[in-house]
């Protein structure tokens, strides 16, 4: 059975328990029963229900800055560890050097250039960029070093290789969307339950009624979509930048 007939089923029993619940203790009463000591429901739900909102709303925006810090982090890691690679090559002879050197230039201006453009606008990254990192691996793997001076320094650099390698799979991997489809499911209906809420209290035309029900519902419509433009940390609004690449090799750039 798929999950989401899973979901209306439970939400659909929940609903109908409660109902039937009410119906057969509303008729079970006596009709003398006293119900002036009955605490108000409907504003006992309202609070309850914004309560659990605000909870579900705070941790989706909490979800969502995570995961676009952590995609910043990614960004900073490769562009560190490529820096290294830069610089840790001093000790290899002349040719070698600028070899790798110029490589890691052709792949820095590769993902700052041409493949952020893409991710943003695709959600993928580049076989181009694919092509330029493996060259760079070949590179540093294939070279045999020439003294213990290099040969120090060769494990170093492919330490680097690897991490600059992970750094860029977790940028892939975190291309898109973070937020199931469920989650946005369950926050939209949410939106509408809670901003519903307001009819069920019988609001009045008053002037100050009125704008505190717009403003509640503006910030509610404001924060999801802070959540929406969060979600996705390469492509919408404040997104993951590739500033790390150009404070590193600001040659890139120029």
């Amino acid at each position: 059975m798929p999950e989401w007939l899973v979901l209306i089923l439970a939400m659909l029993a929940a609903c109908a328990v409660v109902v039937v619940i009410t119906l057969v203790r509303h008729r079970a009463a006596p009709d003398d029963e006293d119900t002036t000591e009955t605490p108000d429901v409907i504003e006992y739900m309202t609070m309850w229900i914004g309560v659990v909102y605000a909870i579900v709303l705070g941790l989706a925006i909490a979800g969502v800055w995570e995961g676009r810090s952590a995609a910043q982090d990614h960004v900073q890691a490769e562009a560190a560890a490529l820096h290294e690679i830069s610089e840790r090559v001093r000790v290899y002879p002349p040719d070698t050097r600028e070899r790798i050197r110029d490589d890691v230039n052709a792949y820095v201006g590769q993902v700052v250039n041409t493949e952020w453009k893409v991710m943003a606008d695709h959600g993928k990254i580049t076989v181009r960029g694919d092509e330029l990192f493996e060259r760079i691996r070949r590179d540093v793997t294939d070279y045999q070093p020439g003294n213990d001076f290099e040969a120090q320094a060769y494990q170093p650099l492919l330490d680097q290789v690897t991490a600059a390698n992970q750094a860029r799979a977790a940028r892939a991997d975190s291309l898109g969307a973070t937020m199931p489809g469920v989650v946005w499911f369950g926050l939209l209906g949410g939106a509408v339950i809670t901003i519903g809420m307001i009819f069920a209290l019988q609001i009045r035309r008053t002037m100050r009624e009125l704008a505190l029900a717009g403003l509640f519902s503006a910030l509610i419509a404001f924060l999801l979509f802070l959540i929406w433009d969060f979600d996705a940390p390469y492509s919408r609004g404040i997104t993951a930048s590739a500033e790390p690449f150009l404070n590193l090799f600001p040659h890139i750039g120029a």
